[in-house]
């Protein structure tokens, strides 16, 4: 029985994708997203379960981030590299990805050598895992979207696919996690069973991702030559970041990306300060949790038909407006806890369509790259875009330490000072409220998207002319 043919998407642009493909590119996020969570509780485990310092563990993970984040820009540089007539995506989900599924068992299986012996084990492991296995699977798998189709309502069907298969997996891994290794005995031994489970997952995902994913817009199933795709001159690395930040799209993208992480690592820990301090109960925060379930739900399921029937730009304005109009409205009841919870609802909601358009936005910087240059310089430009992500995921997690060490925050006291209260307020709202604005402005002034198939035409008719 023959496939039914696929259509083309408003800008007239040809699909490829099919739910099957979907599915199976978004098992790549899978992968990652259970490393990703897995390395978050790296800590409890070496306090609680190893006996390390809390001390040398935050120095050690510090250290590890710092060379997480210069290895996205390393890899982009050896995926561009890549001789031609030879696929430079896809094989990095399985040289990675296998190696990686090995890590999740040997970053618990932490030998007693002593206090040194362990830190710098600890220390090994991490920089594998996260600065070395990670990122050479992310970085490709991340550009995989740009070379896969060509429409932007699949690349934001891809993003969205992406973006709630990680955000499900790694939601069911952290929940899972301690009621699962307790049931094993809540030993370090029950950490390497439960890390060799989650071993065996991710490289079956990685392997799925590989198998249904292609580096060429086109069904999969159909048979395409990589040697006859086209190549392009590598440039020097410092030629190719000249000219990203010439390309407005991209510095809008990066920016726009980098305060946007600087939000999710608000957001993951405000509520806590902002129970405990402003409702006098710090178990509401479990009551946020799952009443901010139903607005991420809800983003992942609109992102699509939105972005269908708004585009890009439109749908990021409009979540980027319902933020600005919940902070305010937060602002002027800030000591009511049912305002707080719903005005909540809606920012949480606000955060979710950059999630998912990220790597569309990405990508659509990266065709202007080929419209302006002649170059794509895919995995470079994503490399660049994720050392923005990681490096605002780091200050927004910092800042509020920041904030309150600077007023003197003091975890003893009964009640909140006057100080304490500003601070709370300031990383929970203000910044928040500013940071939407700034957002709300930036994409406005991303005017790519309709311009995008008549740049696609001049490329193909200087491709012609050569």
């Amino acid at each position: 029985m023959s496939k039914k043919p696929l259509g083309k998407d408003k800008f007239g642009v040809q699909k490829v994708m099919r739910l099957k493909d979907y599915f199976g590119d978004a098992m790549g996020q899978f992968s990652l997203n259970a490393i990703s969570t897995m390395v978050g509780q790296l800590t409890y485990f070496y306090t609680d379960k190893v006996g390390m310092a809390a001390g040398a563990i935050a120095t050690m993970l510090i250290i590890c981030k710092i060379f997480d984040a210069f290895t996205d820009l390393i890899m982009g540089r050896i995926v561009d590299r890549t001789k031609p007539g030879k696929e430079r995506y896809r094989p990095w989900l399985l040289r990675a990805g296998i190696p990686a599924g090995v890590m999740m068992v040997l970053m618990f299986t932490v030998p007693d050598v002593g206090d040194v012996g362990r830190l710098i084990y600890a220390m090994v492991t991490n920089i594998l895992i996260t600065a070395v296995l990670y990122t050479a699977m992310a970085i490709p798998y991340t550009s995989l979207l740009t070379v896969r189709t060509n429409s932007q309502e699949e690349r934001a069907t891809m993003g969205t696919f992406r973006s709630a298969t990680g955000y499900i997996a790694g939601t069911i891994f952290a929940i899972g996690l301690i009621p699962i290794t307790n049931a094993l005995g809540g030993t370090q031994s029950a950490w390497i069973k439960f890390g060799f489970i989650m071993g065996i997952l991710v490289i079956l995902a990685a392997l799925i991702s590989y198998l249904t994913s292609r580096e060429t817009a086109t069904e999969s199933g159909t048979a395409v030559d990589i040697t006859e795709q086209e190549t392009e001159e590598v440039l020097p690395f410092k030629e190719v970041i000249g000219k990203l930040f010439k390309n407005k799209y991209w510095v809008i993208v990066l920016f726009v990306n980098l305060m946007s992480c600087i939000l999710y690592g608000l957001q993951s820990a405000s509520g806590t300060y902002y129970c405990k301090w402003i409702f006098g109960n710090d178990n509401l925060v479990g009551v946020l949790g799952t009443i901010g379930m139903i607005p991420t739900i809800l983003g992942f399921v609109l992102v699509g038909p939105m972005v269908k029937k708004m585009g890009v730009v439109k749908t990021l304005m409009t979540s980027f407006a319902i933020g600005i109009i919940a902070e305010i409205a937060i602002l002027f009841g800030r000591e009511n806890f049912v305002l707080y919870a719903i005005g909540g609802s809606f920012t949480t909601f606000a955060t979710i369509p950059m999630m998912c358009l990220t790597g569309t936005m990405t990508a659509m910087s990266i065709d202007y790259n080929e419209y302006k240059y002649g170059v794509r310089m895919i995995a470079t430009s994503q490399s660049a875009s994720s050392f923005g992500g990681k490096v605002g995921s780091g200050i927004g997690t910092s800042l509020i330490g920041w904030i309150l060490g600077a007023v003197g925050y003091n975890a003893s006291l009964t009640v909140a000072p006057a100080a304490t209260k500003m601070a709370i307020y300031g990383f929970s709202i203000i910044i928040p409220l500013v940071f939407f604005i700034i957002m709300f402005v930036l994409v406005s002034r991303f005017d790519i998207e309709k311009k995008l198939p008549a740049m696609k035409e001049e490329i193909a008719k200087r491709k012609a002319a050569n």
